[in-house]
């Protein structure tokens, strides 16, 4: 359970750090999994409906971005995403009706593991309104060597900036916008089984992984249960019957119960359309799209 001082943290900042979030025993039977996947990955020569991966990966040398869709590929990513600890620290922030959007297991390899450039979930899946947050769980130690999750404090109540290029969605902002100001950038680090809260609207984005150790973030998506998706979000809910729409957004509630009516707030919205010509993943996304880097840059003056 959060206290009244982290809630309140989290709603003028936009993300909070919890330490010793995940009990031992779930925490060592996630990083085990992690460790099978990664193991697994070998025999995999291209990206597929599991795996993302990095440049140079081979069966010598395995590097992942990402396991997509980690609950449905394990039972204990599932478990863990619906115990009572997870639910009982974001309740306090998410209200008792909860869903589901997505997971992912982003995984840095070591030696330059991909950076993710910065941007703003919102972008990707505008909702009715944006009671909606990533939970990001640290299966291991994570410090300002192997590219951890960077935030912009404040930024979820500040405007949606501009991620396209040449005309099409390429899922990360300028680094150029004048409303992005990475020296108010704070990095989200912590022991493993700590978790970080970020708010769907907030700046972030993480560096490449130059240390010697991986960079496994356990990443669940979700939202208020009345926060409906607008049509023409990317992602899961796309093409899908008014039928099926609703079975999946049911079957993906965490707690409580979906509901029927949205809530509308005055919140800023834009579409991720024209899409990039590959939106197979935020890498994918972000690469396909042109998108500028600030971390190239920021390498650049060092």
């Amino acid at each position: 359970m959060l206290t009244v001082e982290q809630i309140a943290f989290y709603h003028d900042n936009g993300y909070l750090i919890v330490e010793d979030a995940i009990d031992p025993g779930p925490l060592a039977e996630m990083q085990a999994a992690t460790r099978e996947f990664i193991e697994q990955s070998r025999a995999v020569s291209r990206s597929d409906d599991v795996y993302d991966l990095d440049d140079g990966h081979s069966a010598d040398n395995p590097r992942l971005t990402r396991i997509k869709l980690p609950h449905m590929q394990h039972p204990v990513f599932d478990q863990v995403m619906r115990s009572k600890r997870l639910l009982s620290i974001l309740q306090p922030v998410l209200g008792p009706d909860i869903r589901l959007h997505t997971s992912k297991l982003n995984t840095k390899a070591p030696g330059g593991g991909a950076a993710v450039e910065w941007h703003q979930d919102w972008a990707f899946y505008p909702h009715t309104n944006d009671d909606m947050l990533a939970v990001g769980i640290m299966l291991a130690d994570v410090d300002e060597a192997n590219g951890p999750l960077m935030v912009i404090p404040g930024s979820h109540r500040g405007p949606v900036l501009s991620h396209f290029s040449n005309g099409v969605f390429c899922g990360a902002v300028d680094p150029d916008d004048p409303d992005f100001d990475l020296a108010k950038a704070v990095t989200l680090t912590g022991k493993a089984g700590s978790l970080s809260l970020h708010h769907v609207r907030i700046l972030h984005g993480s560096a490449p992984n130059r240390s010697d150790r991986p960079r496994m973030l356990l990443f669940y998506e979700c939202g208020a249960a009345d926060a409906w998706p607008i049509n023409g979000i990317a992602g899961g809910y796309t093409g899908l019957s008014q039928a099926d729409l609703w079975n999946k957004m049911q079957n993906q509630i965490l707690c409580g119960s979906q509901l029927s009516a949205a809530r509308m707030e005055k919140v800023p919205v834009t579409l991720p359309v024209p899409p990039a010509p590959d939106s197979t993943s935020i890498f994918k996304v972000q690469a396909s799209g042109g998108a500028k880097s600030a971390f190239a840059r920021e390498s650049e003056k060092a």
